[in-house]
């Protein structure tokens, strides 16, 4: 019985390894992109790229294991819920209240150390922030809210 049951799962696991999720690649930024609208500097622009926007953009840097089900499909579901929070290519969709509101979380989560995850951060281990970096991008959010006006 044990074996049987095995075998299926093997044959499931093979199975499910040609069902592949959406991926995230945009083939460019579109004038949405909160670059394309705000002043990032290039110190801030390198951190949102290699913290932030594998989740939080339109454009994901997927790592060789994406192509392992069913990993692929928890990443694919990992960056629609960063999307769904926040979505940097999309910034300039947001009305000025959600922008403000936004970039106070990007400061608050990166200061409390809440982002990027930890589960990220594993794997990712350059995405682990240097406390100059958390000042970095928290002033930058801080400086940015403040100039939107409602």
């Amino acid at each position: 019985m044990l074996k049987k049951i095995a075998l299926v799962l093997f044959i499931a696991l093979i199975i499910i390894q040609f069902i592949h999720p959406a991926k995230n690649l945009a083939t460019e930024r579109t004038g949405q992109h909160i670059e394309a609208i705000y002043p990032v500097s290039a110190d801030v622009q390198a951190v949102l790229s290699r913290a932030c926007y594998d989740c939080h953009s339109d454009s994901t840097r997927y790592p060789w294991y994406n192509k392992v089900q069913p990993i692929a499909w928890w990443l694919a579901n990992h960056v629609d819920e960063g999307k769904g929070e926040l979505n940097f290519s999309q910034f300039g969709t947001y009305n000025a209240k959600k922008q403000k509101h936004k970039l106070d979380e990007v400061s608050e989560m990166v200061r409390e150390g809440h982002m990027p995850l930890d589960s990220y951060k594993w794997l990712h281990s350059d995405a682990e922030l240097t406390p100059e970096e958390i000042k970095l991008v928290s002033d930058w959010a801080d400086g940015l809210r403040a100039r939107i006006t409602e």
